[in-house]
């Protein structure tokens, strides 16, 4: 996997009707994220785990002098675990969280493209079920004639996680 070629083009000048997301799988389905919160994509390395913490926050890593909690979102979302191959990845990303920015980390079983989605595409939620949280699902966007779930990192991050990561 050719981590400088998925990146090289994400700050192209857009037309201002858009954004641009980092896409990964996760179980076979696409997600997005935007670039922007993106700091950085590492391959899978051990943590450090914490203990008494729900099951879905893998522990932390010491990133350039910084702890950052790691969150497997498989375990997140209530999806079958599997175990870490060579295209795991760890996606760095920067969450606001009542007024002050964090750094973390979450596991997803690849990175895959970078899009740039203009808002007029983007389609609200349908009515998921279990599958994920509607509140974390900021909508749907198709793409190259596959459905993307384009997520809300601050809330997803945020509810349950940043209160056991702290």
């Amino acid at each position: 996997m050719n981590m400088g070629k998925i990146l090289e083009n994400t700050f192209e000048d857009t037309d201002g009707d858009g954004s641009q997301y980092l896409t990964f799988i996760l179980a076979d389905e696409e997600y997005g994220v935007e670039i922007l919160r993106v700091q950085e994509i590492r391959g899978w390395t051990k943590v450090t785990p914490m203990p008494n913490q729900p099951s879905y926050l893998r522990g932390v890593i010491n990133l350039r002098g910084n702890i950052v909690p790691i969150i497997d979102l498989r375990e997140r979302f209530g999806i079958e675990s599997m175990e870490y191959g060579a295209t795991t990845v760890v996606i760095v990303i920067r969450v606001e969280s009542e007024g002050a920015e964090r750094i973390m980390g979450i596991v997803v079983d690849a990175v895959s493209e970078v899009y740039t989605v203009s808002d007029s595409d983007c389609q609200p939620p349908p009515d998921l079920g279990n599958a994920i949280d509607e509140q974390f699902v900021n909508g749907l966007v198709s793409v190259d004639e596959k459905m993307v779930i384009l997520l809300d990192v601050d809330l997803l991050l945020h509810e349950g996680v940043l209160d056991s990561a702290a």
